[in-house]
Formats: structure tokens, sequence, C-alpha cells
């Protein structure tokens, strides 16, 4: 299948926006929200199969998908889980998800936001399973942005995703929603802003998971 709206002005406005190519896409996907989930979960880990694999080593797949509402996700780590949120747990080596939170972005921002979050968390698992370590929490996070661009680089170059033209703003609006307000990298929660997460994200698309390294 072909994806409707989204994933194209994704990598339309990361890469524009920070200087790379032109580029916009056009991706094989599922027709309802949950299949979109499962087909981004599957094409990723996927991915990161081959990426282990050409490293000679083996990539274990996350246990499970767990779709939670509100307070009722999960807890990881002694550490209830909490609305409107997606995360990895490595206690467990499974990801979780608010899917009334993550429902509403596939509706009102686009499909692609599913291909965005959902890498993102399956680049927290490729950490933990090279074993990397971070100083801080931000620098965690705009490295999986950045796996998640690569991994989405990935799927473009194997055909699971087609050039097309399209839809700029939705995706950019999905980039701007993730970002911090303030550059404080100090606190333990800390994503980055907007900007730092979009050029994040280019440096995996533009130049593979093996630029991921310097994030941060």
């Amino acid at each position: 299948m072909t994806l409707r709206r989204s994933l194209a002005a994704l990598l339309v406005l990361l890469l524009t926006a920070c200087g790379g190519p032109a580029a916009s896409t056009r991706g094989r996907e599922g027709d309802t929200f949950e299949e979109d989930v499962r087909l981004a979960r599957v094409h990723t880990e996927a991915f990161w199969k081959a990426q282990f694999e050409a490293l000679g080593r083996t990539y274990e797949p996350v246990t499970d998908f767990v779709a939670y509402r509100g307070e009722g996700g999960p807890s990881c780590g002694g550490q209830p889980a909490v609305p409107n949120n997606a995360f990895y747990c490595q206690d467990g080596h499974f990801i979780a998800y608010d899917v009334d939170w993550m429902a509403a972005f596939w509706n009102e921002m686009g499909d692609g936001s599913t291909y965005l979050i959902i890498p993102h968390e399956i680049g927290h698992a490729v950490q933990a399973q090279l074993g990397t370590e971070f100083a801080l929490n931000v620098q965690r996070e705009l490295q999986a942005d950045c796996y998640a661009g690569g991994a989405l680089a990935g799927l473009v170059r194997a055909g699971v995703l087609e050039a097309e033209e399209g839809d700029d703003t939705e995706l950019l609006l999905n980039l701007e929603a993730a970002g911090d307000p303030t550059d404080d990298w100090f606190r333990p929660d800390a994503h980055g802003t907007a900007a730092q997460r979009q050029r994040s994200f280019a440096t995996g698309y533009n130049n593979g998971v093996g630029a991921c390294t310097s994030q941060g």
C-alpha cells in the first residue's frame, strides 16, 4: 500500500530545513492507525536486524508493543506509565504507547507521525542492545532521533518507501510538537528543541545510522 499523506512531509521539511537535498517520500503502509503501528514496527526492526547482521551481531526484537490508555500503562523499573507518551522499557525489552495520544497524532497531523515515533523508540532498544552510555538524557534522545532518520532512509533505499512530492506542513508540525520549549540540556527529561531534533533526524537520514554516534 502507499502512504496517504504525511511521511512525505517529514523528509521534505527535515532535509530542507537542515540544509540537505530536497526530497520527499511515499511509503507502503496500512489503511488504519493500527496497521501503521504494526508496519512501522515490522519495517524498522527488519532494518535493524540487517544492520546488526552486517556487524556480526544479533538484533533481539522487542518482546511486545503494549497499547494503553491514560494511566493504565505498564510500569517500567518500578515507575508507572504516564498519559500522552510512548516509551521503551529496557526492563522487559518492550515498547508501550498511549494509543489515544498516538492515534490523535495520526488523525490530526498525519500518518507519518507513527513512522517517526516508533522508529525513535526502537532506537532506544538499539541503544540498550549496544550498551551505549550517555552523560545526559538529551544525548540519548537526539541519538534516537538520528537512528529514526537513518532507519527511514534505509527503508527508502530498500524500496519500502518511494519518492513523491507532498504535504510539507503536516510533518513539520510533528517535529515541532516533539521539541522542548527551552534549550535546557540538564533537565532529566530533556529531549532537545524542535530544531535540534530536526537536525539529528536529518543527520541520520542524510548520512545513515553510522553518523549517529556523535549526536548530542
